[in-house]
């Protein structure tokens, strides 16, 4: 009776979750940590014993991300190994429907057709409409390119589906758009066993009328123990990156190695594209270290690398490592993105 309780009583809160055009299903079992709000932005915790973390769930009514740059789901408000934390705050102004008022290892995707625009941009009208996936149906107000800084008005988010379970979450989205794009995007956030490491697992399936071509990255924002940007970091990249902009004398290459010249100041940003990756899938290894905190993280993809961006303020460390997708209807692709947090021997 107690149990049957229990489920009753977790079953009672799904209804906070239910919201126009979009369904955010929990399936609750026994043990499992609920879902809870945290200044009104629903949330839930994850855990595997080793590696702790929060995680924002997708609502477009009070998600913590309502924004129309960045897919909605996996959106982490902390990840917590052996008194290090690796993801966070790390902008200084908050707005739900800002563009980068996000948090953890959060992806993008961007259409070659736009330059930038999601799916469908550069053939609507002022008025009409097109896709971002993991965000839903957006609205195009007028004939200025796209620009992914600017908050679009979201048609429709779809439907979401929302799986927490112990140490895992499962995100369904479903868009069933009137236009010639529909796709099914399933992204699971896993920590693995007794280890240390964090899976990002992706599935895209077309189910619209026309070919769905996209790069998507994943932005990362690490804030590694909140420690300002500066010569304690390096990253770390299995070939030798070459930058396509200057530096400007905050940062250089050197060998496989990206260091920092002196600690960013609030107005300054060290970033470019790099150059220097192949087809091979192992040049998607890349690694960032502090070494004041003695703390790192390594990241492995197992698709290629289509383009790198790097970008880093002194909030933030971020190695954007992109991946290409090209589906005709009814196809479907799976990648996998792995993190491995480690303390450093010195």
């Amino acid at each position: 009776m107690d149990n049957l309780k229990t489920v009753s009583a977790a079953l009672s809160r799904v209804d906070e979750f239910l919201t126009p055009g979009l369904l955010c299903v929990l399936l609750l079992s026994l043990g499992t940590p609920g879902v809870k709000a945290q200044a009104d932005a629903p949330s839930t915790e994850i855990s595997n014993g080793v590696v702790k973390a929060k995680l924002y769930m997708p609502n477009p009514e009070r998600g913590y991300y309502r924004g129309s740059r960045f897919d909605w789901s996996g959106v982490i408000a902390s990840l917590e190994y052996k008194g290090h934390n690796f993801f966070g705050v790390w902008f200084p102004h908050y707005d739900p429907k800002l563009h980068d008022a996000i948090t953890g290892p959060v992806e993008e995707f961007r259409t070659a057709e736009g330059p930038e625009g999601g799916l469908g941009f550069s053939e609507a009208k002022p008025g009409g409409h097109f896709v971002k996936i993991g965000v839903g149906v957006l609205l195009k107000p007028d004939d200025e390119p796209y620009s992914f800084s600017r908050t679009y008005d979201i048609v429709t988010p779809g439907t979401w589906i929302c799986r927490p379970d112990r140490d895992k979450v499962q995100f369904i989205q479903e868009l069933k758009a009137d236009g010639p794009y529909a796709y099914r995007y399933e992204k699971t956030v896993r920590l693995v066993g007794n280890k240390p490491q964090l899976v990002l697992e992706h599935k895209l399936t077309n189910t619209g009328k026309r070919a769905i071509e996209t790069d998507v990255y994943d932005h990362d924002f690490y804030v590694i123990d909140g420690m300002p940007t500066g010569p304690d970091f390096v990253v770390k990249f299995p070939f030798a990156p070459k930058s396509e902009s200057d530096f400007k004398g905050l940062a250089t290459i050197r060998g496989n190695e990206l260091v920092y010249l002196k600690t960013l100041e609030d107005h300054e940003s060290a970033a470019s594209f790099l150059k220097g990756f192949g087809p091979d899938v192992k040049d998607y290894d890349l690694r960032v270290e502090n070494k004041k905190v003695k703390a790192g993280v390594r990241q492995i993809g197992d698709r290629p690398i289509s383009a790198m961006n790097f970008w880093s303020i002194r909030s933030t460390v971020c190695p954007e490592a992109y991946i290409h997708i090209k589906l005709e209807p009814k196809q479907s692709m799976k990648w996998t993105i792995r993190y491995e947090f480690y303390e450093l021997d010195k």
